[in-house]
């Protein structure tokens, strides 16, 4: 009988201790908070939820009662506004500032902000430079704004291989690469033929265009340039496209100008936070308004420069490439819009560029983009498709044997095309008003730099 006692004095015990345990765990479930990214908390789907999330503080305003943050982790355009006690500001609570915030979700009472973090705790866990976030933002959208617009377009995306055995510019200006190890002697090439980081994908753009009327790449560029310029980097990113079946200028003018303002604006409407953010604390009073392009011929600009009272470094002769001290003015004296410079001396382009035969001047049907704060931000031409003309300029030159195929392109059927090259990172450049390319890239690489 005691026996019997005891065992359902026993199992009563078992009972109320395995019921405090599972009370324990559900208050312990019930304060843990839910960790959400700042997408998902305002999607409201947790209203009255215990939350943390973690990012980055946009802004801060604080009031005497209340502190206000608005907070980024990047998974939205939209900040997550979280309304904190004045107690729990600190002064490492900054724009910038890495936070972990915990608090109640709840449903805010202004239109603007669908909900709003009432924040219980938060810790600063470090900082970082908003920027630089804003800044691949920036590009993010511009690459898709810019692919976008020539998808639409009937363009086909083509990936151009970025280890080649030519020189697209003519320049010599390119990083040769060799294989490094025991199994390799000096001098011998893995490709049994020297072998370059490519400077433009151009070239192989215009194999595929005897298939495809319109084609584009993207894709990282080299160039062994032994420049520390504000606009020169020995790595960057191009947008090229190549379009056959076209005989005018008009038709590169017309699809640089459409991509440039399609992706502009498509970086405008998405990101209009960040745009604001970044013109207000790197480049104060900064804004572009792409109302209008202008065109010019190169001898125009040649006059535009010598009737100037500017005193350049660089000759303004007939003849003379324009450097950038030139290409900027000329955007100024133009009314700071971009302008495009067509009809270049021949000599001056290479020899791809079709020959206008227009003696005695002689110049090629080349264009060159130019705009505010960065000058030259696209180059593009006719290329030539008459095999006697192509076959003379590249015998003068001395690369008959070298670009054999490219004649071949010719000898055995071809189409009259023309094509173009954007600089991705000076496109950042304009669009943002930044002065030095290497500050809208994180890991710049230009001559005596390789960090990382």
């Amino acid at each position: 009988m005691l026996q019997s006692a005891a065992k359902v004095l026993s199992f009563a015990s078992a009972t109320s201790v395995s019921r405090g345990i599972a009370a324990g765990i559900r208050h312990y479930c019930k304060n843990t908070p839910t960790k959400l990214r700042v997408s998902q908390a305002l999607s409201g789907a947790e209203l009255g939820s215990n939350i943390k999330v973690q990012g980055w503080v946009r802004s801060v305003r604080a009031q005497k009662a209340n502190v206000f943050l608005h907070v980024n982790d990047g998974s939205s355009l939209q900040s997550l506004q979280v309304v904190a006690s004045s107690e729990l500001s600190d002064p490492l609570l900054t724009f910038g500032s890495a936070v972990e915030v915990t608090g109640i979700l709840k449903k805010s009472p202004h239109q603007k902000q669908p909900v709003e973090l009432d924040a219980k705790q938060i810790n600063v866990v470090g900082e970082c430079n908003p920027s630089d976030m804003a800044l691949s933002i920036f590009a993010n959208f511009l690459i898709s704004g810019a692919e976008q617009m020539l998808l639409d377009n009937g363009f086909v995306e083509i990936n151009t291989p970025i280890i080649t055995s030519n020189d697209c510019e003519g320049a010599g200006e390119l990083f040769q690469v060799e294989p490094s190890g025991p199994d390799y002697a000096d001098g011998e090439n893995f490709f049994s033929v020297p072998a370059y980081l490519t400077v433009s994908g151009q070239l192989h753009l215009e194999v595929v265009s005897g298939a495809f009327s319109k084609v584009y790449t993207f894709g990282p560029t080299f160039r062994a340039e032994n420049s520390q310029s504000r606009r020169h980097l020995a790595e960057f990113y191009m947008v090229e496209a190549e379009i056959s079946f076209t005989q005018s200028l008009e038709d590169l003018t017309k699809v640089m100008e459409d991509m440039f303002r399609f992706a502009t604006e498509h970086v405008l409407a998405h990101c209009v936070e960040d745009v604001d953010l970044f013109h207000k604390h790197v480049t104060p009073g900064h804004r572009e308004y792409l109302v209008s392009f202008l065109r010019i011929t190169y001898r125009e600009a040649i006059d535009i420069l010598r009737r100037s009272s500017e005193r350049f470094a660089f000759p303004t002769d007939w003849g003379c490439d324009l450097k950038t001290e030139h290409e900027k003015y000329l955007v100024k004296h133009c009314g700071n819009i971009p302008v495009f410079v067509t009809d270049y001396p021949y000599d001056l382009k290479p020899f791809y560029a079709r020959d206008n035969q227009d003696h005695p001047e002689r110049t090629a049907a080349a264009v060159d983009l130019l705009v505010p704060g960065v000058g030259e931000l696209c180059g593009g031409s006719l290329r030539e498709e008459r095999l006697n003309l192509l076959s003379a300029r590249l015998e003068e030159a001395g690369l008959e044997d070298v670009y054999s195929w490219y004649l071949d392109l010719r000898r055995f059927g071809s189409v009259p095309h023309g094509g173009f090259g954007l600089g991705f990172e000076r496109y950042l450049q304009c669009i943002l008003g930044v002065d030095n390319i290497k500050d809208v890239v994180p890991f710049p690489r230009f001559s005596h730099s390789c960090l990382l």
